[in-house]
């Protein structure tokens, strides 16, 4: 114990500025040795493995004080169970173990922490065992009581730690090998700060979520098992977008959050891809893997291939399947946890997650008790079924005339719905009959309204399976099973599940929704064609994503014109967008100014300069003028016009599939990402999750059903 003693002094003495390895001076405070003991106040930790490394982390004061009642109600703790983490998380305090609810993630260690020490290679504290630690207490509170300091003690793994007053505690770790030397472990161990309490030591601790739900979101990742440059999973990703949703109803929300009208919005993800991975494939993929480039061949077969699994009838089913079971087991458990939730519950869908989402909604029947009824999309004429003949069709659209001409081509009802406005053209039908019979004939047997071309088989699918009529149709598979759906849009054959909630609204980030549909062989989508059982539908895409594709061309094809504009979360446009229109607008002004000037110019260097014209010189040169300022004023309002009549003008209709209002949405990129745009493409398609912009929109669509708005809009 002297040894360890004058050690400590001898650094004390010869180095007192602070160091890492020492005990700093900043903590030798004024105290009055002869206070009356306190109990510490403990708080709850649990324990994550980041990085190969334990990491401990505090449960919010909510859920702290929690624990601690449980823990303190004289009840057995064994059997007892704590809800943490809004519910997503279960901590056995007996077993001190915490797991996840909702999903299948490795239990963490759970400690009611009292004494840390500083960790080793970081400035983070490390708790003590609780054994430990009620040991280090009752030390503390003699040395107190008796006032007698320097109290040495052995941990169970031979490290000292040495009290020497209450506001200098170090800990000494034995250094491997030191004994074989002769000497003690603390005459080679470096000392550690030791912290009493957790407000004594640095560490960020929540207040919490507030208990109310409003709304339930589903979130399914695209390819692979990592979501961003972190390679961090599907429930760490959601885990921030879901943080940044509680600052934003802070902040954006202050009002509704003051009158006690809205709690909170439940973002859950749903994994699909270790089910997929689980089925043997990764080993058979294995077999026919080359050895060489191992670690990219790796990353092919775990992420890349995940596109090729999904065009796969075999594993397509596997993945729909696992979605919608997930979906559904997910929203079953959540309401036995959670039984006065009355909120709605939307979907959103990063990538290829955001593809199969459509895909399934897309097969969803209208109403969830029947589930082999099929319902018919709005707008769209089924009536009489196929009782009519093509010349009674004809004959009922007062088009009889032209009967004859499909009697000598041989074209009949089925054919006619395959022919394409130009085959009825070359048949010598004028435009308007053409129109009528193509929306005629074409809809009476669709069920949701999307038109397509003639398709190729695709890849793995026989020709039986490829509908004959165009748009998604259903049929009856082999056995009679009116259930069999089968999508008319180039989607392999399988059976899509149901769900068993109706979702209010659809988020795709980064979606290659509109590339699938038209490589499948779509060409147009219906704008009366909406979702069966889905409302709302938002594209939100970051400008420099590779991956993401727009929609609405697809629905109003003739017509150019630019997505949504997402407002920045903090108002307005970023900076530095806002500087390179006003630099556009600029250029164009001058651009126009100088043309005013040469035009002017030439008129008057092309002038012929006979004394005779002097003296209407004058009149020509003012009429010139004129004419050039007018030809000017003309030009700049030709150049300002489009830009007063997008302000102006109605909004663009691009159909009912977002409920008339519109689909794409851009984000605005930064300023950094600005100047090389490829540099931060891969970026761009995993920024979601942090993205203010993006959660502030996905909260403003969701409260907007409810009736709540932004504090201020955002412009």
């Amino acid at each position: 114990m002297s040894s360890v003693e004058s050690h400590q002094q001898q650094l004390s003495q010869s180095d007192p500025s602070p160091s890492p390895n020492s005990c700093s001076s900043f903590e030798l405070l004024d105290m009055d040795a002869g206070s009356l003991y306190e109990p510490v106040s403990p708080h709850w930790f649990y324990c994550k493995i980041i990085d190969s490394k334990e990491t401990w982390i505090p449960f919010n004061s909510e859920d702290s004080q929690q624990l601690e009642e449980a823990y303190g109600s004289g009840k057995d703790c064994n059997g007892r169970v704590v809800p943490t983490d809004g519910g997503r998380y279960d901590v056995h305090l007996g077993e001190r173990m915490r797991y996840a609810v909702y999903w299948d993630e490795l239990a963490s260690e759970v400690r009611r922490c009292t004494w840390f020490y500083k960790g080793d290679k970081d400035n983070k504290y490390v708790p003590y065992s609780e054994s430990f630690s009620q040991v280090l207490e009752e030390t503390y509170k003699l040395a107190v009581t008796l006032d007698e300091w320097k109290k040495k003690l052995e941990s169970p793994n031979r490290e000292i730690i040495i009290l020497h007053n209450p506001k200098l505690m170090v800990h000494y770790q034995p250094v491997a090998g030191s004994d074989e030397w002769g000497s003690t472990p603390t005459e080679q161990g470096r000392p550690r700060t030791v912290k009493r309490g957790v407000e004594n030591i640095s560490v960020d601790i929540h207040c919490g979520e507030p208990l109310q739900i409003d709304h339930l979101v589903f979130v399914v990742h695209g390819i692979g098992p990592a979501c961003d440059l972190r390679f961090r999973s599907i429930v760490q990703c959601v885990n921030d977008f879901r943080s940044v949703s509680l600052n934003l109803l802070q902040t954006h929300f202050k009002k509704a959050q003051e009158n006690q009208q809205i709690g909170r919005v439940e973002f859950l993800p749903v994994n699909w891809h270790s089910p997929l991975h689980s089925t043997g494939v990764d080993v058979d993929l294995q077999r026919i893997t080359l050895p060489s480039i191992n670690r990219l061949r790796h990353f092919t077969n775990d992420t890349i291939l995940d596109v090729f699994f999904y065009n796969s009838p075999t594993y397509c089913q596997t993945i729909v399947d696992t979605v919608a079971s997930e979906m559904n087991r997910i929203y079953t458990l959540f309401l036995q946890r959670n039984p006065d939730f009355k909120g709605g519950v939307s979907i959103a869908g990063h990538s290829l997650g955001s593809l199969i989402l459509f895909d399934i909604l897309t097969n969803q029947k209208e109403s969830l008790g029947d589930m082999d009824g099929e319902k018919d999309a709005p707008n769209i004429v089924v009536d009489e079924g196929d009782t009519l003949t093509l010349e009674e069709g004809l004959k009922k659209l007062q088009l009889s005339e032209f009967f004859n001409i499909f009697e000598k081509e041989k074209v009949d009802k089925e054919a006619l719905a395959l022919c394409t406005d130009k085959d009825l053209q070359e048949m010598g039908i004028p435009l308007g009959p053409r129109k009528k019979i193509l929306n005629y004939f074409r809809t009476r047997k669709n069920s949701t309204g999307i038109n397509r071309p003639t398709l190729q088989p695709a890849s793995g699918v026989t020709i039986s399976n490829i509908p004959k009529e165009s748009g998604f149709c259903s049929k009856t598979d082999a056995t009679g099973n009116g259930d069999y759906l089968d999508v008319g849009i180039g989607q392999v054959s399988v059976k899509y599940p149901r769900l068993i909630y109706k979702p209010e609204i659809f988020f795709a980030f980064g979606s290659p929704i509109g590339m699938f549909l038209t490589v499948r062989g779509l060409k147009r989508i219906d704008p009366n064609y909406k979702f069966p059982t889905c409302k709302g539908f938002f594209n939100i895409y970051h400008p420099f994503d590779p991956v993401a594709y727009r929609i609405e061309p697809m629905v109003v094809p003739g017509v150019e014109f630019e997505p949504m504009l997402i407002p920045h979360h903090k108002g307005r446009k970023r900076m530095h967008l806002e500087l390179r229109e006003g630099l556009t607008r600029m250029s164009m002004d001058l651009k126009n100014n100088l043309l005013g000037s040469l035009r002017m110019a030439w008129k008057s260097f092309t002038r012929a300069p006979y004394p005779a014209l002097q003296a209407s010189e004058t009149t020509e040169e003012t009429e010139a003028e004129s004419e050039s300022s007018s030809e000017k004023l003309s030009d700049v309002n030709t150049e300002e016009t489009p830009v007063a009549v997008k302000e102006e003008v109605p909004p663009i209709n691009v159909g009912m599939l977002n409920g008339g209002q519109r689909i794409d949405y851009v984000l605005q990129e930064k300023p950094i990402e600005s100047f090389n745009e490829y540099l931060f493409a891969l970026q761009s398609h995993l920024c979601y999750w942090e993205s203010e912009d993006t959660v502030l929109l996905v909260l403003k669509e969701i409260y907007q059903t409810q009736g709540i708005f932004l504090d201020q809009p955002l412009q």
